[in-house]
């Protein structure tokens, strides 16, 4: 395996995970390049990477979404790749094809698969041949409002509108009854217009109180893919995720085995190359149904890192420069433990509101099986242009009541000051007894924060 697959990788985010990114090449001998934008000319990628480049004002459209501005960096700078991290444009299938056109080798997968994977009907269609369950819902875009009143009257309500082109509960609508859904239709056009350019939109029959769990794919460019398990995704508030673990508690050995066996066969058909996630709602009798992929690194991918070893950046690059899965890999995929994985999120964990601002403090937790990904330090800011993650803090034991006791501990002794973040929040749910007893779903949050008085905090 070469030490240095490319002479010189560009990394086109920011934050925690442009800092990850740096790592995993400096672990493999790679010279790095950052791009930031006027608001993060002190943070510590530019600080860590080899060489940055500033690319325009704090506003993203300006800077880390501004593909001009990118594409010259990695041509000034002599860059032979770029990662594009999570968010911003790592799943733009243009950014793609124009890293392709500049000769630049774009670490993910390659822009057709992007442009399959991003449309949710096509990937619903995709999934659907391949033999994964999928949620019955509209055969692709609802255009009118009869259309939509006749499926909606065919599968049963209630039913959910989402984005074909779209993520993160924008452009999406839950439907109780025909009549609200002329209205609601409209809504969820006019938002998925605004937020992705696209007002296309489907319809799926929607589950109360399902479990997000979704599943782990590496690719290589010889056809080879490997699922490396699941991770339970369903304490979240208002579809962003707060909490993550591997594995969950709610699958079964043999339905992971067949999830598993008929995503590498769907993954495999269609060309899926570099890492990606396939997200699925799962219904009170413990059904599967398929719901969207996402082409690119998660936030939570640290979850799978802590249980399986696999550093998947690292994984990303070399499967990028060509190398097999196999020899990526090392051996079988082994499992061990329980990981969970607590956003630490600049706002208040009592209203929500965002807090940027200067941290004046910092105290990052150790200890064994205690990992922090963060590109926070003291005297940092963090800067109100952008998502309010401050840190991940993961962690790992034998079990998931040891797991759960470690995360307890790393957030008692976590200290960030000048600015409000989620961890009294965190500390709470981990402190919950139906967290305790793996009691999850989507609503989960819903229940919590009623029957919880927030306790007194001071970071």
């Amino acid at each position: 395996m070469p030490s240095a697959p490319f002479k010189k990788i560009l990394i086109a985010n920011r934050g925690e995970i442009a800092l990850r990114v740096i790592c995993a090449c400096k672990d493999l001998g790679i010279p790095t390049v950052a791009v930031y934008s006027e608001a993060d000319r002190y943070s510590l990628p530019v600080r860590f990477a080899d060489e940055a480049i500033c690319i325009g004002p704090a506003k993203s459209a300006r800077s880390y979404l501004d593909i001009p501005s990118i594409i010259s960096a990695a041509e000034i700078t002599n860059a032979e790749a770029i990662h594009p991290g999570y968010g911003f444009l790592s799943e733009n299938a243009r950014f793609a094809e124009v890293c392709e056109a500049s000769d630049l080798k774009f670490i993910g997968p390659r822009p057709a698969v992007m442009q399959l994977t991003g449309v949710k009907e096509r990937a619903r269609a995709m999934m659907q041949e391949a033999g994964v369950p999928i949620l019955p819902g509209s055969d692709g875009v609802i255009k009118t409002e009869e259309e939509a009143l006749a499926t909606a009257d065919a599968i049963g309500y209630p039913i959910i509108v989402k984005a074909s082109a779209g993520g993160g509960g924008r452009g999406m609508r839950i439907v109780n009854a025909a009549a609200e859904l002329p209205g609601q239709l409209v809504q969820a056009q006019l938002e998925a217009g605004a937020a992705f350019g696209c007002d296309d939109v489907y319809i799926e029959k929607f589950i109360r109180g399902p479990r997000h769990i979704e599943f782990q794919v590496l690719a290589d460019e010889h056809g080879n893919v490997e699922i490396l398990g699941e991770r339970e995704c369903s304490i979240q508030r208002r579809h962003q995720k707060l909490l993550e673990e591997s594995p969950s508690t709610a699958l079964r050995p043999e339905a992971r085995c067949r999830i598993s066996e008929k995503l590498r066969e769907a993954m495999q058909a269609i060309g899926y190359t570099n890492a990606g996630t396939i997200e699925f709602l799962m219904d009170e009798s413990g059904n599967l149904y398929f719901i969207e992929v996402n082409a690119r690194i998660q936030v939570e991918h640290p979850v799978t890192e802590m249980v399986t070893g696999i550093d998947l950046v690292k994984s990303q690059i070399l499967i990028a420069a060509g190398e097999t899965l196999s020899a990526v890999l090392g051996g079988p995929v082994r499992f061990q433990g329980h990981a969970i994985e607590c956003r630490i999120n600049a706002e208040n964990p009592e209203t929500f509101a965002p807090s940027p601002g200067r941290i004046t403090a910092l105290n990052l937790p150790g200890g064994i099986g205690v990992r922090v990904d963060t590109a926070a330090y003291t005297d940092y800011v963090i800067p109100p242009y952008y998502d309010s993650l401050v840190a991940k803090l993961i962690v790992r034991g034998h079990d998931r009541t040891e797991a759960a006791d470690r995360m307890r501990r790393a957030l008692d002794m976590f200290i960030v000051e000048g600015i409000h973040t989620s961890i009294p929040l965190h500390k709470r749910i981990l402190a919950d007894a139906d967290f305790r007893a793996g009691k999850l779903d989507t609503n989960f949050i819903q229940r919590f924060l009623p029957r919880e008085k927030p306790a007194h905090h001071t970071g």
